[in-house]
């Protein structure tokens, strides 16, 4: 009797123990989709682009992931959003945080180093905003002396360190964290890509108080960062970009998200993804 007591303990706890190895197992990777659910990085203060007001997710950017991610045979449901600010996208990818990363990511030689991009999906292009009343700042080379703030780890703060030294830089965490010394002079201008400043000048509490100064200086690829050298992944998403395009929901989705803004995009637009390699 013992020895049957002991054997169905036994049993009872390697089954408890296979269990537990089971769950164990990491959820998802670099080849994603397939209804097993994704870990998409996007934007959580960029109106228009990448927003999290609540439990609800809008922006352009989102759209494009849940297209992308139902391409790929997840539903909207199976998507789990994790926050992607700018200096972390790529430690995002690489440590397998997330699947794929859509968050205005402009694709660059130097980021290419570290992960793969699909796209592009949106050319966008540096640009300026400035409080309403102010006349001062027409462009880039109006910057001598002004105090402009973007973001660590953006391709604009680089720019603007590299293009225009005689600018007081102070870089924030978040864009988002850039308005509140706009709207009080603590600081002259943000800069960042026209899409994102866009979405700020359009909301409710910002209505009228910003202006965009309308003279992009640079061009910019957003792309979906992805983990380095899975082609198989990049080749799937670059699809399912050329079919949102091609089916007029990438024109619709941009009308709806950026349209109230007043924002059109720019030459090139919609854009031809480029064979992922």
């Amino acid at each position: 009797m013992k020895a049957r007591i002991g054997a169905v303990a036994a049993a009872a706890t390697l089954a408890l123990t296979l269990a537990a190895c089971g769950s164990g197992e990491p959820s998802g990777s670099g080849s994603g989709g397939g209804g097993g659910g994704l870990k998409i990085g996007i934007k959580f203060d960029q109106p228009g682009m990448g927003l999290k007001k609540g439990s609800e997710y809008s922006g352009f950017d989102v759209e494009v992931a849940k297209y992308v991610a139902k391409a790929l045979g997840t539903s909207e449901g199976d998507i789990t959003w994790v926050q992607a600010p700018s200096a972390q996208r790529e430690t995002l990818i690489q440590t397998g945080q997330v699947d794929m990363v859509v968050a205005t990511y402009s694709i660059t030689d130097t980021r290419k180093e570290k992960v793969s991009f699909a796209g592009p999906y949106l050319i966008a292009g540096q640009d300026l905003l400035v409080r309403s009343d102010d006349s001062s700042i027409t462009g880039p080379d109006s910057l001598e002396g002004k105090k402009l703030c973007s973001v660590t780890g953006s391709t604009s703060a680089q720019k603007v360190k590299d293009k225009y030294p005689g600018v007081q830089l102070q870089e924030f965490g978040t864009y988002s964290e850039c308005l509140p010394a706009l709207q009080t002079g603590a600081i002259d201008a943000l800069t960042t890509d026209d899409t994102i400043l866009a979405g700020y000048a359009a909301q409710d509490q910002y209505k009228g108080k910003f202006k965009v100064v309308g003279k992009p200086f640079s061009e910019e690829n957003y792309g979906i960062g992805l983990k380095k050298g899975d082609t198989a992944m990049c080749t799937k998403v670059t699809d399912a970009i050329k079919k949102m395009i091609s089916d007029g929901s990438w024109q619709k989705s941009l009308d709806a998200n950026l349209g109230p803004a007043g924002y059109k995009p720019g030459a090139g637009n919609p854009p031809t993804p480029a064979a992922c390699s």
